[in-house]
């Protein structure tokens, strides 16, 4: 049968979703070994990561204190006594053949992600936990046709799995808060986000139900969305195939689903007739570990802004748009550039237009990043005060002086003396050229005189080419005017 909007408007979605974070470490969870994506196959192991007999983890700090920056940035309790475990599963690329993960203590607890829903207004998206653990190798199916190939180079690699809540109703719901965690951490500096790569992943946790029932729908998982994207259609995907099941009055199994990006349909993997028993215990070969409120205050105070807070910063203390603040607080890099700019001009507006506009042009030109841009922050500035001052023109500024500071040292104001480009401020001087280009283009004169006022551009044009872009256009438009009527 169709899937009709009324119908699919008598039920609601249920969503969590279980993200894995790989941390930026630089060795592994428990190994001295290099944490590094893109090596050889399993070049990046030894006798810890391949589980010899004899061998003991030791644990990565910068583990921890990247799961408390994260908890931190979510509002989580954070757990003083950090206990960890062995979950025994048939892991084929884990060697030891179990994974040491945290069980009865996560580090994190509670807390929530802050988010947009599908009509642009704030939602919470609550938290379950946020736990640390290791991730398992690489099983490689498309090299050789017969046979599963291995890489252990991704086994032992730190994450902290972030587990929602079942708060997301709506698979643009769930794509708005992917996009928010991978914002945070980045902005955190503790995981690139790059799904492609698989440093970060996602499994999704769907089913609906009436919208007036009381429990919730048989729950489904789906997995292998390697893209946000990728996430929302499967969502979708899921929640209309439950949806024209039950309206069909066919069953829904507890069962693992995989996605399939080409035909954006989801298949059965395994079903989950019963909760796994993963037989956890705990981990002796690891010493519990304590974190201070000391430690926590630390690592805070040394975490930059987030991305809600300076959005907020924006729209309601600097007046920007919610287009302008979402595409500055988009990438932390921009947003700080951002911050740097503001701390040496009080135009708030400009500085974000000449960021998201000639500046993210030439980046996107020379496919370079923020960092790599050769103007600095307070020269930006030095554009937007310049022009302010109205000894330079916004035209002028584009096309000139922003394309010089590029290749020249010293600041806008500089840079403009040196070029003679400071706008000609003598009204005098002004009228004089205007009274030349009125000579010069005696029909546009009466024509315009005569009330057609799309000669004002012309004209201006004309002043412009013979002041060589230094008169001022506010105050050339407004000398025209009373010349005309001389």
């Amino acid at each position: 049968m169709a899937l009709t909007a009324e119908i699919r408007n008598k039920y609601q979605a249920v969503i969590g979703l279980e993200v894995h974070a790989q941390m930026l470490t630089k060795s592994k969870a428990y190994s001295s070994d290099k944490n590094e994506y893109g090596s050889a196959p399993n070049t990046n192991v030894s006798a810890v990561t391949l589980g010899h007999p004899g061998t003991l983890p030791v644990m990565n700090k910068k583990t921890i204190d990247y799961a408390i920056k994260m908890g931190v940035a979510c509002g989580c309790t954070i757990a003083p006594d950090q206990h960890f475990a062995r979950k025994n599963y048939f892991y084929p690329d884990l060697p030891k053949g179990y994974q040491i993960t945290q069980d009865t203590t996560p580090i994190c607890t509670g807390g929530a992600v802050l988010i947009k829903d599908e009509n642009g207004n704030d939602k919470s998206i609550g938290l379950t936990r946020i736990h640390m653990e290791e991730d398992a190798g690489k099983s490689i199916h498309d090299i050789d046709p017969f046979n599963t190939l291995i890489d252990l180079n991704r086994a032992g690699v730190p994450l902290i799995e972030i587990v929602s809540d079942p708060d997301i109703k709506s698979s643009q719901e769930a794509y708005n808060y992917l996009t928010e965690i991978r914002k945070l951490v980045r902005y955190l500096d503790i995981c690139d986000g790059n799904m492609e790569e698989g440093s970060l992943r996602c499994d999704a946790n769907v089913s609906v139900m009436l919208k007036d029932a009381k429990e919730y729908g048989v729950k489904v998982e789906v997995k292998n969305m390697n893209s946000i994207r990728n996430v929302q259609r499967a969502i979708e995907f899921e929640i209309e195939r439950q949806i024209t099941a039950i309206e069909n009055g066919d069953p829904i199994y507890q069962e693992t689903r995989n996605f399939n990006a080409l035909s954006g349909e989801t298949t059965a993997m395994r079903t989950k007739e019963a909760a796994m028993d993963y037989r956890y215990f705990p981990e002796p070969d690891l010493q519990p570990i304590k974190v201070t409120q000391e430690h926590i205050k630390r690592i805070a105070s040394d975490m930059p802004p987030l991305p809600n807070h300076l959005f907020k910063k924006y729209t309601a203390e600097l007046g920007l748009s919610e287009y302008d603040a979402a595409v500055i607080t988009d990438q932390k890099e921009i947003a700080l550039f951002y911050e740097e700019i503001i701390e040496h001009t009080r135009n708030f507006k400009s500085a974000a237009n000449w960021l998201m506009g000639d500046v993210k042009s030439y980046l996107n030109e020379k496919a370079i990043h923020i960092v790599d841009f050769p103007i600095s922050a307070e020269r930006i500035a030095g554009i937007v005060n310049l022009i302010d001052s109205g000894k330079v023109s916004h035209n002028l500024a584009s096309q000139k002086l922003f394309p010089a500071m590029l290749e020249q040292n010293g600041t806008a104001e500089e840079i403009a003396i040196k070029n003679d480009w400071i706008q000609n401020s003598n009204e005098d001087s002004i009228k004089d050229l205007i009274r030349q280009v009125f000579a010069e283009n005696p029909d546009e004169f009466e024509r315009l005189k005569a009330g057609e006022q799309k000669l004002m551009g012309f004209m201006m044009g004309q002043l412009m080419k013979k002041s060589q872009g230094k008169a001022d256009p506010k105050s050339s438009s407004k000398l025209i005017n009373e010349l005309i009527n001389e």
